[in-house]
């Protein structure tokens, strides 16, 4: 597989570039510079070839993220064969992208001058001044309206050798860590892949967008997404952006590793847990900074935790300390296991036997002496396992019976820590009308 980088100063339409190339939005884009930090990674084909393209923050910005883009920004060129260096003629060459062009021709990497913005030929005059960066001839774009893009990925795939590699059909796990700010989500990430993928700082609000990274563990490939910070409140639209961004990536993910700060936990943590509940994907409660727990405290946190995290009370946990890889691989180790079980699937039978047993062990609920009846179950969807169960009134069903039905088919079916969803039909000779009502068979 291929890895082709786009660098340039801050507000260039770098991100911009990178969601049309992978083909949706993956990069949040804004009419301001400082968006994006962390180095993002997508995937594209395009002619037989597998592309990892990496979108970097602004070079050269002038504010405190600086040093720490440009740290990200050389782990990107790490293996890159080409780089696409984006400028926005329109405003002229700055010192920033002077800059920029020293940097890159110490790399020793292929160059390809891109000029961006470039909405219409007439806007063309504007590329004579990107000859004397003195890498070649430019390319004219515009990342907004598609314009350009062909001709950019010709001279690309010039810097790219004939790929005969397959493209493997084993999607990886995919798994988001969500959390709120300053949890030590992108501490925990640099932990599990022994790098220095993501910015870390004491500040709340580094990470501005969803970071994708790859990674293998004992055989099996992750995709570990780095998530920006839930607030209860954000404080600016690009805050907010960024977690519409974080909802998103729960919603494309597999499974959940739900942080929380083990000595920070609030009600907070109980509106996450519910976002992650809802999203029907397993979760994983990753209790971070463990390690700064005094052990006269650990009793009583852990009685904080079942309290804001009742709604999840089925999901296991790891108790982590990204500073000292304490409980790193019990991560990766307990999302595979959750994984596999929240793609398994029942046979009919032994749901039925097990629906027999369920009904003598709990009373069933009654209501004006008509008691609930259920009659046949099956599994109908996996990831989440849903379970059809056929019954003569739905509506008797209550919350604390349905409640029992899910927890025995976790412990008895094999589904430890995953949501399960049990959809009730009616049947037989009193099931309700089209009005409510009980009606003849």
């Amino acid at each position: 597989m291929h890895k082709v980088a786009i660098v340039g100063r801050p507000n260039v339409g770098k991100s911009s570039l990178f969601n049309r190339l992978v083909g949706r939005r993956e990069a949040v884009v804004a009419d301001f510079p400082g968006v994006t930090r962390d180095a993002k990674e997508g995937l594209m084909l395009y002619h037989n070839h597998r592309i990892t393209l990496v979108d970097t923050g602004g070079l050269w910005s002038g504010d405190e993220w600086e040093q720490a883009i440009r740290e990200k920004a050389e782990w990107a060129m790490e293996g890159a064969q080409a780089v696409i260096f984006v400028l926005d003629p329109r405003e002229g060459l700055s010192a920033a992208d002077y800059e920029v062009a020293e940097w890159l021709r110490k790399l020793g990497k292929p160059v390809i001058v891109v000029a961006n913005k470039i909405d219409s030929p007439k806007h063309e005059v504007y590329l004579a001044e990107l000859w004397g960066l003195g890498f070649g001839d430019p390319i004219a774009i515009s990342a907004e309206h598609a314009r350009g893009l062909d001709d950019l990925m010709e001279r690309v795939m010039s810097h790219l050798p004939e790929d005969d590699e397959d493209v493997p059909e084993i999607a990886p796990i995919r798994i988001s860590l969500i959390g709120r700010p300053n949890v030590g989500k992108s501490s925990l990430l640099n932990a599990i892949t022994q790098s220095e993928r993501a910015i870390v700082a004491d500040k709340p609000g580094t990470t501005r967008d969803s970071l994708d990274v790859e990674w293998n563990y004992g055989g099996q490939r992750f995709v570990l997404v780095d998530t920006a910070g839930i607030r209860k409140k954000p404080d600016t639209a690009i805050e907010e952006y960024a977690i519409q961004r974080s909802q998103a990536a729960i919603e494309r993910s597999d499974l959940i590793w739900l942080v929380v700060n083990a000595t920070e936990i609030g009600d907070h943590e109980l509106k996450l847990a519910n976002l992650a509940y809802d999203s029907g994907k397993p979760v994983i409660v990753v209790v971070n900074k463990w390690d700064l727990v005094p052990d006269e405290d650990l009793k009583r946190t852990e009685k904080d935790l079942n309290q804001k995290l009742h709604h999840i009370s089925y999901a296991p946990r790891v108790y982590t300390s990204a500073i000292n890889d304490y409980g790193i691989h019990d991560m990766l180790a307990e999302a595979m296991k959750l994984h596999a079980k929240w793609q398994s699937r029942i046979p009919t039978s032994e749901l039925n036997r097990w629906l027999e047993i369920w009904q003598m062990r709990q009373a069933m609920p009654n209501f004006h002496g008509k008691p609930l009846k259920m009659y046949f179950m099956t599994q109908v969807e996996t990831a989440p396992p849903t379970f059809a169960i056929f019954c003569n009134r739905s509506d008797f069903v209550t919350r604390a019976y349905e409640g029992f039905l899910q927890n025995r088919i976790r412990e008895d079916l094999g589904l430890a820590g995953i949501p399960v969803r049990l959809k009730w039909k009616e049947k037989g000779p009193y099931k309700r009308g089209k009005k409510g009502e009980a009606a003849e068979a």
